[in-house]
């Protein structure tokens, strides 16, 4: 009896363990511990590979720096990709866009590509409640494998930006942009603010617009990583984002962008203050967004799963 028991434990166990996803966690923020994670997760990068990031908005200074992500961009031969806005900022021209990049060094240590240079593009989305499709900068479809490498903080209208955000309105066009915040109603970047939707609806249409881009590059091409330093409750797509008040956390890594960004959001909440090191500011700025939905929506459509484990490399 005692053995049946036993056995019927570790079967439940192996159950559960299975339908976790893996989300991998290494405390040391820097170029080796980036690749380190990086190959933790056994998804070696192949073809044209993509190296999604934010080139942030010339005056802040949170953005992950060329120096932290050298390493890795090197190592799996990418090109740092990114797409100009659809506010008025340092970013929202290519000739703009073009001055910030160079300003901020990404150039000096790697091709850099703005996928909207050429136009855009409309890809699928599955999920159709308020998108119709995606518009994406028209250089994705050169790209094969994507690492989205995103810096996880908090953000004035989404609450907060991890991968979901970069891989939705980070690769938009800024046309694209326009249309995932209006949740459908315009893709001119003129008419966004004049035509903001109720905020769920514009979380979903983040989570649908992240799903179109996973199906897009297919199963096993895109891998996701979490850098958590620099949190602020702004977003490097602010020009003076308000200084950190939580110190740094270490980086997370997945192949299910939603277990990484809940791991992510756990770490947060989870977080006890200590004089210093406080997590109250960036939990009230998620909270006011209603910033979590997003990860139920994006696990209710199939785009991941928000359960996880915690895998930690030393």
């Amino acid at each position: 009896m005692k053995k049946l028991i036993f056995s019927l434990i570790c079967c439940i166990t192996a159950l559960t363990m299975s339908a976790q996803s893996k989300v991998y966690y290494i405390r040391d923020i820097s170029p080796e511990s980036l690749v380190k994670i990086y190959k933790a997760l056994g998804v070696k990068s192949h073809g044209r590979v993509a190296v999604k990031i934010s080139s942030g908005e010339d005056g802040g200074n949170n953005y992950l720096k060329p120096a932290l992500i050298k390493q890795l961009v090197k190592s799996v031969n990418g090109t740092i990709v990114e797409c100009n806005t659809a506010y008025h900022g340092s970013r929202d021209t290519m000739e703009k866009h073009w001055a910030t990049i160079k300003k901020h060094g990404f150039e000096d240590i790697a091709k850099v590509d703005i996928m909207d240079a050429n136009g855009s593009m409309q890809i699928p989305v599955t999920d159709k409640k308020h998108i119709q499709y995606d518009i994406v900068g028209k250089d994705l479809a050169n790209y094969d494998f994507m690492i989205n490498l995103a810096h996880f903080k908090g953000h004035v209208m989404a609450g907060f930006g991890g991968v979901l955000k970069n891989q939705s309105i980070g690769i938009a066009s800024s046309a694209g942009k326009a249309y995932i915040h209006t949740a459908g109603k315009t893709d001119k970047p003129s008419e966004l603010f004049s035509n903001l939707p109720a905020q769920d609806d514009f979380l979903e249409s983040m989570a649908a617009a992240a799903q179109g881009v996973a199906n897009h590059f297919g199963k096993g091409n895109i891998i996701y990583i979490d850098v958590m330093n620099n949190l602020s409750v702004d977003c490097d797509c602010d020009s003076h984002p308000a200084d950190p008040k939580l110190k740094d956390m270490g980086i997370l890594a997945s192949t299910d962008p939603v277990a990484l960004d809940q791991a992510c959001v756990d770490k947060v909440f989870h977080h006890k203050a200590i004089t210093g090191d406080d997590e109250k500011p960036l939990i009230e700025r998620i909270n006011r967004q209603h910033g979590t939905y997003i990860l139920d929506y994006a696990a209710k459509i199939g785009l991941g799963s928000q359960k996880y484990r915690i895998i930690e490399i030393k």
